[in-house]
Order: C-alpha cells, then structure tokens, then sequence
C-alpha cells in the first residue's frame, strides 16, 4: 500500500475526520474545541506553523502528525516541534512512521527551519531513526519529558 502524506488544508473535504482522529488520539473529554479551532485556522492561513498533516492509503486517513511553535514544554526556546506522530494499529510495522518522520522532516527544511524537535517518553523508537537526545524537560501538567532533535538539513 502506498502511503501518501498531506497538509489538512489540502483535503478539506477530510478535514472532519481529521479533526476527530487528531482529538481522540491526543486530547480529552475536555479539550475537543482546542483540537477543533487550532487545526481549523492552520488551515486558514499560509503561515509555516502550525501545520497538521494527515497520512493516506487508499484515501483512508491512517495516520497523522503536526508541526507546531511548542508542545507545551518548559523548553519554550525550541522550535519547531514535530509533535502527533500516529499510525492505526492495523497499519504499524509497515515503516509508515518512518515516512512520515521523513516528510516532516523534509516540511521543516522547506520551511527555512535547520533543527527539528520532538518531546517524548518513548525509550528507544527516535533514536533509530537518527533524532539525538537533547535534554529533559517538563511538560506544562509538570510530567518529566526528554527532548530530541534532528538536523534537517
């Protein structure tokens, strides 16, 4: 299967579903208006960020991923941050996470950026893939996360 990745903006007619998968794989019962009218204004607006993508195989959305100015950690001094990174189960193992790290990757570049950042609690999935850890760092509910980052160029 072919995986495609898009900017939301361009298929606004998935913008819906994408909304939905965005929320109900990062936020909570109590934040749907945050996902909702964030992703509805990136897509208003030629601005480099925030951008929020969504991965496509026979015009089914199976993953998605987002470019953002922070991820609500205390390192407000870092960005962009390549942030949302998700696949539906059923379609793991098949190295669409590597893809679509790729295609953020090559976003950022286009978009002037030389360093890419990420925050998470994963032990060993980024560094695989080539991101090399920076630092800690906390997350706004006060959580410990660690930072990477990786050249774009």
């Amino acid at each position: 299967m072919t995986l495609t990745i898009f900017d939301i903006k361009e298929k606004k007619y998935l913008l819906d579903k994408s909304i939905e998968l965005f929320w109900t794989t990062w936020g909570d019962k109590n934040n749907f208006k945050f996902y909702e009218d964030t992703i509805i204004n990136s897509c208003k607006f030629d601005n480099t960020l925030p951008r929020f993508y969504i991965a496509l195989t026979d015009n089914k959305i199976i993953g998605t991923y987002a470019l953002l100015m922070n991820d609500f950690t205390s390192r407000q001094d870092l960005f962009p941050w390549f942030a949302c990174l998700y696949i539906i189960p059923e379609y793991r193992k098949n190295n669409y996470g590597l893809e679509i790290q790729r295609h953020a990757i090559q976003e950022t570049s286009k978009n002037g950026f030389n360093d890419l950042f990420l925050c998470t609690d994963l032990e060993g999935y980024y560094e695989r893939s080539g991101w090399t850890f920076l630092s800690n760092a906390y997350m706004i509910s006060g959580e410990l996360t660690k930072i990477y980052f990786i050249k774009t160029e």
